[in-house]
């Protein structure tokens, strides 16, 4: 689709590029246009596509006619979902799920033909956004525009962000990414309802996720067992403290105890004291008295 905006003519090349020749390709084509300061700026704000976008943008330019098709389904499927009952919508739902899946391995064997492997996350990234395109038809556009530069999700209810997920958010329903020549091995054209090949991509796709799922299973063993080994030393550590806690307490109880001995002599020493000080103090009274009588006093 023509445009006046030479941005998008730059753009539309731009997210077609691998993602790793992105970055070098951006700066050369702001460069070649540096005359026009305000173009060339514009052209350094466009961020680099994540894998997923990039798949999608690339399934966009090769597979167009098909996307095409699919989406014109979606709007067929939403505009039939208002007045499907629940059984139809799950029927509904199992064949959007087979197209976004067919769609997604045809995208992985794309990837491949750029020695791109696109892992079971990634993978799972671009079939979220197909099934966006088919459930909200601004997220339709967001595809069809071959701009995508991250991954998104949409069910049509809430306003979807153009401004985060498009390069150029203007493009949007105005611009639809242009084709680009397949190889002459390119394989045959995508079938939605499942075959043989889409059967031998899920089995691969399966045994890609238990793959990862025993690296991670066995990284949370060791991080799970180092964190054992680290709590056994502490405890270890903790029952000494204690132990030698105990020891000190008991030390200090045999203390008290003689302090509480010597605390008894003490006080029978001060009962005894008192005692003499106040014989003392009676004989001195006597003595005094006696002596008054003899003197006249």
């Amino acid at each position: 689709m023509p445009s006046a905006d030479p941005l998008l003519e730059v753009a539309d090349a731009l997210y077609a590029v691998e993602p790793g020749a992105f970055t070098a390709a951006r700066d050369a084509a702001a460069k070649e246009v540096r005359d026009d300061r305000e173009l060339a700026a514009r052209i350094k704000k466009l961020k680099r596509p994540s894998l997923a976008a990039w798949a999608v943008n690339l399934l966009v330019r090769r597979e167009a006619e098909q996307i095409q098709q699919v989406l014109a389904l979606g709007e067929s499927l939403r505009a039939a979902a208002e007045s499907l009952d629940g059984e139809e919508l799950r029927a509904l739902t199992r064949q959007r799920r087979q197209l976004t899946a067919a769609l997604t391995g045809t995208a992985r064997s794309l990837a491949r033909e750029h020695d791109a492997r696109l892992t079971p996350a990634v993978a799972d990234q671009v079939e979220a956004v197909l099934n966006a395109a088919l459930l909200d038809p601004v997220a339709a556009e967001v595809v069809q525009s071959g701009l995508v530069v991250t991954a998104f999700t949409s069910t049509g209810v809430s306003e979807l962000d153009v401004a985060a997920v498009c390069a150029v958010p203007e493009a949007v329903g105005s611009w639809t990414a242009r084709p680009t020549e397949a190889p002459e091995h390119e394989p045959p054209a995508l079938i939605v309802v499942p075959d043989t090949h889409l059967k031998v991509e899920a089995a691969r796709e399966r045994l890609e996720q238990a793959v990862e799922a025993v690296a991670h299973a066995e990284a949370e063993v060791a991080g799970v067992a180092g964190s054992l080994e680290r709590l056994q030393a502490r405890r270890l550590q903790l029952r000494e403290e204690i132990d030698e806690l105990q020891r000190r307490l008991a030390e200090l109880e045999e203390q008290v105890d003689g302090v509480d001995d010597d605390v008894e002599e003490a006080e029978s020493a001060r009962d005894d004291a008192t005692d003499a000080l106040e014989q003392a103090r009676a004989e001195q009274a006597e003595a005094q008295a006696e002596l008054d009588r003899l003197t006249g006093d």
